[in-house]
């Protein structure tokens, strides 16, 4: 590990504590030696990072202290670049924008030495995933689900069958090959799990469900909570 990361997870570690630090159990999480600590807590504290204590006892960090911003070890670069790399397989435009965007501004930040472009990097990740759908904008629905609106849908199940339907949306599940918005539906009074590719027609209405916005995103979690079921298949939930 590079000092200059590990100087970064002590400040991590410190600030994550409820309670004081002690060099040995930092070196333990760092699998390094407690005078290697003791020697970086020294070279932060010359570095006016607010850490407090002695040895023996323990290190906290005061309180209102924040790290300059996108200050990422090698991993969490990468791990940050290829979650916005497997956005590009889903079809919301919305989030395909502001994947780019992140990606541009981490890439600014990064120093010289971890300025490799992506292509050169040591992942790749396939472009294969949902098609877009011409009448629905997920960035729409996203907004939706925020602001707990309803929305009115004519929907067509795997049978082909058209229902229209006034759902409380709460969230959108993303697959590899289709995205779910997951909904309270008042026709079938029950959670319902709707494609994307099968919404027929979207209309966004005025009406708001936020008086029972957060016990809903609850009660869909607990129900919701060990499925394994995918999307191809039709079960109790999915329409």
């Amino acid at each position: 590990m590079r000092r200059a990361d590990r100087l970064f997870d002590i400040i991590q570690i410190l600030r994550s504590a409820d309670k004081p630090v002690t060099a040995d159990q930092i070196a333990a999480r760092l699998e390094v030696t407690s005078r290697t600590i003791y020697r970086d807590i020294v070279t932060l504290q010359a570095s006016r990072v607010p850490i407090e204590g002695e040895a023996g006892v323990g290190y906290i960090l005061r309180a209102g202290f924040d790290l300059p911003p996108l200050m990422f070890t090698s991993d969490e670069t990468e791990a940050l670049l290829v979650g916005m790399s497997m956005l590009r397989r889903t079809s919301d435009r919305g989030l395909h924008s502001a994947a780019d965007s992140i990606i541009a501004k981490v890439e600014a930040v990064l120093p010289s030495d971890r300025k490799a472009p992506i292509a050169t990097r040591p992942f790749y990740v396939c472009d294969y995933g949902a098609e877009p759908s011409p009448l629905i904008d997920l960035a729409e629905i996203r907004k939706t689900i925020r602001d707990s609106k309803k929305l009115n849908i004519d929907y067509q199940d795997v049978e082909g069958r058209l229902t229209t339907r006034t759902i409380w949306p709460i969230a959108v599940a993303y697959y590899v090959e289709v995205e779910l918005v997951c909904a309270w539906c008042e026709l079938r009074q029950d959670f319902r799990h709707f494609r994307v590719d099968r919404i027929r027609r979207l209309a966004f209405l005025e009406e708001s469900f936020a008086n029972s916005g957060r016990h809903l995103v609850d009660e869909w979690m607990a129900a919701t909570s060990g499925r394994t079921d995918r999307p191809g298949q039709e079960q109790r939930g999915r329409e």
